[in-house]
C-alpha cells in the first residue's frame, strides 16, 4: 500500500480559527521528537547489526518517522507563523543525544529492545489519536490520524519482529513486563521534556527539566479519553505476552487513566504556580 506524503495533506483546509493553542504547544514539541527518528534507525540498526531485515525495516520506519515530523512542524508553522521548526530542530539535536553506535539494547536483549519499541509505539498511536479526537482543525484531525495509523503499523512492525526474537532468547512474561514498565516510565525524560523547551521557550532561555516536563505533561494529559487508555493497555498487553482484550485489561485500561488524570492534575498544579 502506498505510504502517504506530505502533498497528501489537504493543507488548504487549514483554519486559523480552530487552532487550540494548548495543542500547538504540543505539536511543535512532538515534531522535535519524530523528526528525530534517523538517529533512533541508527541507533537500532547498530543493536541488529548482524539483522539485514530488521536494519532494512528500520530505514523505512525512520523515513515515515521523520516525514511525521516534518508534516507537525509545518501544521505547527501555519498555526504559529513565528514557529522556526528548522532552527528549533536543530537545537534540539545539539542538545539532546542518544548513543547511536551502542554495540547492544540497553533493554538487555534484542528482545527487550523490541518490546521497548512496541511500547513507543503504543503511546504514539494513542497519543495522536487523542490530538485527533480532541482538535477541531481540520488539517490537524487529518495529519494525527495518518500518524495515528502509522504507529499502529509501526507497532505491528516491532511486534513481528519481536516473535521472531522471542523464538530465540525466550524472553519471559516477567521480563517483557518489566521491561514495558520501564520503557512507560521514560515518557518524563528529557527527550519530551527537552523538546518543548526548544520549541516553546524563547531562544537562549535556560533549560529546567521540571518547568519543561510539566509545560508538556500538564497539557498532553488533558486529552487522553478513557478509550484511549484501553486501546494503549491491549496494545501493552500483546507486546507482553498477555490477552490484549479481557478483565485483566479492562481493568489495568481503567487504571491506567485514572493514574493519567492523577498526574494531569499535578502537573496542572505546577504550571499554576508563580513563575
Amino acid at each position: 500500500m502506498k505510504h502517504w506524503t506530505l502533498d497528501d495533506i489537504d493543507w488548504h483546509r487549514f483554519d486559523p480559527a480552530l487552532v487550540d493553542p494548548e495543542i500547538v504547544a504540543l505539536v511543535k514539541s512532538a515534531a522535535m521528537v519524530e523528526r528525530n527518528g534517523d538517529d533512533y534507525a541508527l541507533y537500532l540498526k547498530s543493536v541488529f547489526a548482524d539483522d539485514p531485515d530488521f536494519r532494512a525495516a528500520a530505514d523505512l520506519w525512520a523515513v515515515e518517522e521523520v516525514q511525521h515530523g516534518d508534516a507537525l512542524g509545518r501544521w505547527a508553522s501555519l498555526a504559529d507563523p513565528s514557529f522556526d521548526y528548522s532552527g528549533c530542530f536543530l537545537r534540539y539535536r545539539a542538545g539532546y543525544k542518544i548513543d547511536v553506535r551502542a554495540d547492544a539494547s540497553r533493554r538487555g536483549s534484542r528482545s527487550g529492545e523490541l518490546v521497548a519499541r512496541c511500547i513507543v509505539e503504543t503511546g504514539t498511536s494513542s497519543y495522536y489519536t487523542a490530538l485527533a479526537d480532541a482538535s477541531a482543525e481540520p488539517v490537524l484531525v487529518q495529519v494525527c490520524r495518518l500518524i495515528a495509523a502509522d504507529e499502529y503499523r509501526h507497532f505491528k512492525l516491532f511486534y513481528d519482529h519481536l516473535r521472531r526474537y522471542l523464538a530465540r532468547e525466550n524472553l519471559s512474561r516477567l521480563g517483557r513486563f518489566q521491561v514495558a514498565l520501564s520503557r512507560a516510565t521514560e515518557s518524563e525524560d528529557d527527550e519530551l521534556a527537552f523538546a518543548y523547551h526548544v520549541s516553546n521557550e524563547p531562544e537562549g532561555a535556560s533549560y529546567d527539566h521540571q518547568r519543561c516536563i510539566a509545560g508538556y505533561m500538564g497539557r498532553a494529559m488533558g486529552f487522553y479519553r478513557q478509550p484511549h487508555l484501553d486501546r494503549a493497555m491491549g496494545m501493552m498487553f500483546k507486546a507482553v505476552g498477555l490477552p490484549p482484550r479481557g478483565m485483566l485489561s479492562s481493568w489495568a485500561g481503567r487504571a491506567a487513566f485514572r493514574l493519567v488524570q492523577w498526574r494531569h492534575g499535578r502537573y496542572q498544579r505546577v504550571l499554576a504556580k508563580p513563575a
